[in-house]
């Protein structure tokens, strides 16, 4: 067989287009494994270190969050520790049980997740109290170190509570704390609920005192600290249990239906905190 110029040219062409791959299926698992342990290492680091991504299950943060909210939350705002590793990966027995790296101190008013202590659960509240801070909660009303924080009625509204689908009427009010930027809005039902009453609290040293927006719909630093009665809550939270500060809504998935004279959330892309 004679083989002209261009048969060796197409067939030269064909070899480069067609590489033959002469691994074993062992070495093209090994070569995969590979792939994804560093996939796998990679989205590691970052989800400790960068950002980490939390849904909002509860309607203690209304109406800043809302049920089925997909956040952005920044890692390196607070600084890290074992509490920084998502999957739970902080029960590791090797890791510092106490301490923060690159430890940076809050400022109120942040929206922060954070573990609490008792419960292990990972939690999100508003910052209202600092190391040091004397707190007072009476008849619905925020004291901070003696001043009252002032707030404004914004509205009534009515909503469905998601999980017993029961009528729950607020009144909205916006309300701002010292270092904050800009007011925040909270709902209140009334000023006479249960944590409306909450006392006198002066922040120890390392510690963070918290609140829910949905003031009457939250169990927060207000209430009776424990891990094994229900309605208890995280009480003084540890500076080095704070996993990052909420920065962006990603993304909001609708979880309820429009009805005549009720509030119904709807969708939010890239929404700012």
């Amino acid at each position: 067989m004679i083989m002209t110029q261009d048969n060796a040219t197409a067939e030269i062409k064909e070899q480069v287009e067609k590489p033959q791959d002469d691994r074993t299926f062992g070495q093209k698992a090994i070569s995969e494994l590979k792939f994804f342990l560093g996939l796998f290492a990679f989205l590691l680091v970052f989800w400790t270190t960068i950002f980490g991504n939390y849904k909002i299950p509860s309607e203690s943060m209304q109406p800043t969050l809302e049920v089925g909210d997909h956040l952005y939350v920044s890692k390196f705002a607070y600084g890290y520790s074992r509490h920084s590793f998502p999957l739970n990966l902080h029960k590791l027995p090797f890791l510092p049980k106490e301490g923060k790296i690159f430890s940076k101190l809050p400022v109120r008013g942040d929206v922060i997740v954070f573990r609490n202590q008792y419960t292990d659960m990972v939690m999100i509240k508003r910052l209202v109290g600092l190391p040091g801070d004397h707190i007072r909660v009476a008849a619905g009303r925020v004291y901070l170190n003696g001043e009252l924080i002032e707030r404004d009625q914004i509205e009534m509204l009515t909503y469905r509570d998601h999980r017993h689908k029961a009528r729950t009427r607020v009144l909205s009010y916006a309300e701002q704390f010292p270092d904050e930027k800009e007011p925040h809005t909270i709902y209140e039902v009334s000023d006479r609920r249960n944590l409306d009453n909450a006392g006198e609290f002066t922040v120890p040293d390392g510690m963070v005192f918290f609140m829910g927006d949905n003031r009457d719909n939250s169990v927060d630093s207000r209430a009776p600290a424990g891990a094994h009665i229900p309605g208890t809550g995280p009480g003084f939270v540890p500076l080095d249990h704070l996993i990052g500060r909420a920065d962006l809504i990603m993304f909001s998935l609708k979880r309820c239906k429009k009805e005549e004279g009720f509030y119904c959330p709807g969708r939010r892309f890239l929404k700012p905190l």
